[in-house]
């Protein structure tokens, strides 16, 4: 076949599916608006590929001379590139429509605003720990599941985590999960979607063609996700809500037929909110045949992801947090309200048309003080300042740390979470959470 690859990435986006590909016997073109400078990293792990190139741009024919078009998540669907495809008759398609088309495994799959990369880890963690089979994980986290494909058997399970990007074309291949997890959804990615609608469609994707007699849905215990659900979701569909009681995670079907509570979870990571993500995690450990007490004692073990609630150093007595993959505001506020003690925050990036005021004011009521940086920092000090609290808008990370690391008292947190993109300031979240956690180990120097 001849297969255009759009979007090849400066981080490798499109790498794994090329070399896929290319192993498959395709005749591959990648190509991508970037120029090779720009690429050079992402076009060093394809060199030793037979693969045509066409960068700094795209050309029409590549589009429509073609048998296939595997396009890069983040394209939009008004990309007028892949409406030459649709003129065309050529099939679209991506990264995890060719795996979960292939794939033979029992899959788990999660979605939502914020939580899902956490509860994913968890689930991975707790299967791998308990269970007799083998246990993949992989999606929107970590690496592509392609180059596993010939080594995932049937009773295998994988676990994807899945962005609204990529459920926004699993409607292709009108594909579901055995099991599929939404944590919540909140306005996010809506300079992307268009509309909260729209992403809230996306999102459904991921329970939108499952067989509601097999399969299990696992959704927060909120009248508001009953409810986004109810549209795709019927009678007689097998769903479990999730949550806490008091501090006890909790899990209870929609019939309320059965009632779970894990009262015995030792987590070591801090926050409600986790405790919560431990409930959906508990929830589909149970729904696989994990005994509770295997569940509980492996879920004991788990640690944080890198750049979500991740304790990164310890200087004078002063804790630093790198949540770098806050990126919405609804994040932002549950890891402010994760910690019992004084906080300074930093909060500020590229500004993807989010309502801040709910973080401001979650600041202004939790925060001794907010460095506020990038794009929106200005816009932020202001939101904190009329809601009482104290803000600075320091311009740029390592300006906002050193004026944290000034105004901290011993036992306080110094905490990243910028409620906010990246983009703005660095080529995104793992770059400037590898800052934040380099200048808080290193007293400040770069």
């Amino acid at each position: 076949m001849r297969v255009t690859v759009m979007g090849l990435g400066r981080f490798g986006g499109g790498v794994e599916v090329t070399r896929w590909l290319a192993r498959a016997g395709a005749r591959v073109t990648v190509t991508d608006q970037e120029p090779a400078e720009r690429l050079a990293g992402s076009l060093a792990q394809i060199a030793d590929l037979d693969v045509r190139l066409r960068l700094g741009g795209h050309d029409e024919a590549d589009f429509r001379d073609v048998d296939l078009v595997v396009v890069n998540p983040a394209v939009p669907e008004s990309s007028e590139w892949l409406a030459t495809a649709r003129r065309a008759g050529v099939p679209i398609s991506t990264e995890i429509n060719l795996f979960v088309e292939r794939c033979r495994a029992r899959v788990v799959g999660v979605t939502g605003s914020v939580g899902k990369s956490t509860i994913t880890a968890m689930i991975g963690h707790m299967l791998a720990r308990t269970l007799p089979t083998h246990v993949w994980v992989g999606g929107n986290i970590g690496r592509s599941l392609l180059d596993g494909l010939d080594r995932i058997g049937d009773d295998d399970i994988v676990v994807l985590e899945l962005s609204s990007f990529q459920l926004q074309r699993t409607a292709l291949v009108r594909w579901s999960p055995r099991i599929a997890v939404i944590t919540n959804i909140t306005p996010n990615h809506l300079d992307w979607h268009g509309s909260l609608a729209a992403y809230t469609d996306a999102k459904l994707n991921i329970v939108r063609f499952q067989e509601r007699k097999r399969d299990a849905v696992v959704i927060q215990d909120t009248p508001e996700m009953e409810r986004v659900c109810a549209a795709v979701l019927g009678a007689e569909a097998n769903v479990w809500r999730y949550g806490l009681e008091g501090e006890v995670p909790m899990a209870r079907r929609r019939d309320a037929g059965t009632r779970l509570r894990w009262e015995e979870l030792r987590l070591g990571v801090p926050g409600r909110h986790n405790r919560e993500n431990a409930a959906a995690a508990l929830t589909v450990a149970h729904l696989l045949g994990v005994a509770p007490g295997a569940a509980l004692e492996a879920l004991a073990s788990y640690e944080a992801l890198p750049h979500r609630l991740q304790k990164v150093a310890e200087q004078d007595g002063v804790l630093y947090y790198d949540d770098s993959k806050s990126t919405t505001p609804e994040s932002a506020v549950t890891a402010l309200r994760s910690f019992d003690r004084p906080v300074l925050v930093i909060l500020g990036g590229y500004n993807k048309g989010s309502d801040l005021s709910p973080v401001a004011q979650e600041a202004a009521r939790r925060a001794r003080l907010a460095a506020c940086i990038g794009s929106t920092g200005p816009h932020l000090a202001e939101l904190i300042r009329a809601a009482g609290g104290r803000a600075e808008n320091c311009g740029d990370l390592p300006t906002a740390l050193r004026l944290c690391r000034q105004e901290a008292q011993p036992g306080d947190v110094v905490l990243l979470s910028p409620a906010c993109a990246s983009w703005d300031q660095f080529s995104d979240y793992r770059q400037r959470g590898e800052l934040f956690a380099r200048l808080a180990r290193s007293g400040g120097v770069a």
